[in-house]
């Protein structure tokens, strides 16, 4: 559907710069904004490098059995399934950090491999979890610290200070993460409640 949208965009501007007359401005526009498009790829691609080849660093380096253990009782309040099962919650633990830093890129990979260790642990297999619900919706509301790559966006676009968002990221994605936690345990509460009746 979303490639209709953007078809139907560039047809419209097409058409508009035919009838009034301005066609060339259409092209250079659209020379000028794929010249922008490679060089914020660039930019994006050496953020993603630096940071996924710090994750990866960090994974072989043992430093994320070391945050595992030491945040073992927080993990294991939000994912009591998964207490004993150190590759999942090394995955968890791997995306979060990706998230953290504002990496919404290298989480995905991430965040697929958790779901594959937390579905090695689940007896139903047709059905998620309550580990699986929970870790999408922590995902999904993706707190952070560092959002890189907004920062890195903002520089490219010649920002006076492009890390000037940060106490605005910070109380917005606190706020959308708990306020994401507590719905899951609203609405679990609510499906326990309505299968005792």
């Amino acid at each position: 559907m979303l490639n209709y949208i953007w078809l139907g965009m560039i047809l419209l501007g097409v058409i508009w710069g035919t009838i009034t007359g301005r066609l060339g401005n259409v092209t250079q526009a659209v020379i000028t904004s794929a010249e922008e498009g490679v060089s914020l790829c660039a930019v994006l691609l050496g953020v993603m490098c630096m940071w996924s080849g710090i994750m990866k660093v960090a994974e072989r380096s043992g430093l994320i059995n070391v945050i595992t253990r030491s945040s073992k009782g927080f993990l294991s309040l939000l994912f009591p399934e998964v207490l004993g099962n150190r590759s999942a919650m090394g995955a968890i633990l791997l995306c979060f950090a990706a998230n953290f830093l504002g990496l919404g890129n290298a989480a995905t990979p991430l965040g697929i491999k958790a779901m594959e260790e937390l579905q090695k642990l689940n007896k139903r297999k047709n059905t998620a979890t309550d580990s699986m619900i929970l870790f999408m919706v922590i995902n999904a509301s993706c707190i952070q610290l560092i959002p890189t790559n907004v920062i890195a966006l903002r520089n490219a676009a010649g920002s006076a200070d492009a890390s000037g968002i940060l106490p605005q990221v910070w109380i917005s994605s606190l706020i959308s993460t708990l306020t994401a936690v507590i719905f899951y345990y609203i609405f679990t509460a609510m499906d326990k409640r309505r299968r005792l009746i």
